[in-house]
């Protein structure tokens, strides 16, 4: 095929047909075995399960409904690149995620304004703000 004004032939990678079906059943597969995950109590283990199939199914999904497979060095690496930063944002959200509910307040409350005194044993001893005496004297 020529491109216009150019002598220079189209080059990509066709893939045949087969291909795309059996990526598609790849894909159906485990689109049940997502559901089944969801109504099966795994505890702990739900969310895990259910990222891995997500992800296993967006890497055929890039990988050949996207032609990344067959791409340059460039395209492989800008994906990758993607990926990571991806995987950066997934780390920092799951860690404030799963870091919630480690400090509660006396009264149960996790909010910044329910925190009146912090006791433990790295405290000073300093009085709670309940107790501390209020100026109230005008100026």
């Amino acid at each position: 095929m020529i491109w216009e004004g150019h002598n220079q032939e189209m080059s990509g990678h066709i893939s045949p047909k087969s291909t795309y079906i059996t990526i598609f059943g790849a894909l159906m597969v485990c689109t049940i075995l997502t559901v089944i995950a969801a109504f099966i109590n795994l505890g702990n283990l739900n969310f895990p399960v259910a990222l891995t199939i997500a992800v296993f199914k967006a890497t055929l999904v890039v990988l050949f409904f996207m032609h990344i497979k067959y791409g340059s060095s460039l395209t492989k690496l800008i994906v990758g690149t993607a990926f990571f930063f991806l995987g950066i944002m997934l780390t920092l959200t799951l860690s404030d995620y799963l870091s919630r509910g480690w400090f509660t307040a006396p009264r149960g409350s996790t909010a910044a304004a329910a925190i009146r005194s912090v006791t433990g044993p790295l405290t000073t001893g300093a009085r709670s703000l309940e107790e501390t005496p209020q100026n109230n004297s005008p100026k």
